[in-house]
C-alpha cells in the first residue's frame, strides 16, 4: 500500500476539515476576517509606538477593550469603533468589496 503524502499547508488542512460544507466554509471566512482586523489593529498600534492603554486613552475607551479588539477570536468589531481607532492613529478606514476567492477545495 503506498504511503499517503501529508501536508503542512494550513489552508489545505482547513479545506480538508471544512469539506464542501458551505456553512463551514462561511464560518472559516468569518474567522479569517476577524483575524485580519485584529492583526491590523495590533500592527497599527505597534507602528505608532503605543501601548494598549495609550491607544485606549486616545480612543476614549479602556485597555481591556483594545485588548479584546486585538484578539483574533473577537467577533464584535464595529465600524464605529474602527473609525475611532483610525482617527486616534491618524488613519481612515477604507472598505472594499472584492470578488470572493476560490472556495476552499478539499485535498
Amino acid at each position: 500500500m503506498p504511503k499517503r503524502k501529508t501536508t503542512t499547508d494550513a489552508l489545505k488542512i482547513l479545506a480538508h476539515m471544512t469539506g464542501k460544507d458551505p456553512a463551514m466554509q462561511r464560518m472559516f471566512e468569518e474567522e479569517m476576517a476577524n483575524r485580519e482586523v485584529a492583526s491590523k489593529i495590533y500592527s497599527l498600534r505597534e507602528q505608532a509606538g503605543l501601548s494598549q492603554a495609550a491607544l485606549a486613552k486616545r480612543v476614549g475607551t479602556t485597555q481591556s477593550v483594545i485588548s479584546r479588539l486585538e484578539d483574533a477570536d473577537y467577533e464584535g468589531h464595529s465600524l464605529a469603533m474602527l473609525n475611532r481607532i483610525a482617527a486616534a492613529l491618524e488613519r481612515r478606514v477604507e472598505i472594499r468589496f472584492v470578488a470572493k476567492k476560490r472556495r476552499l477545495q478539499p485535498v
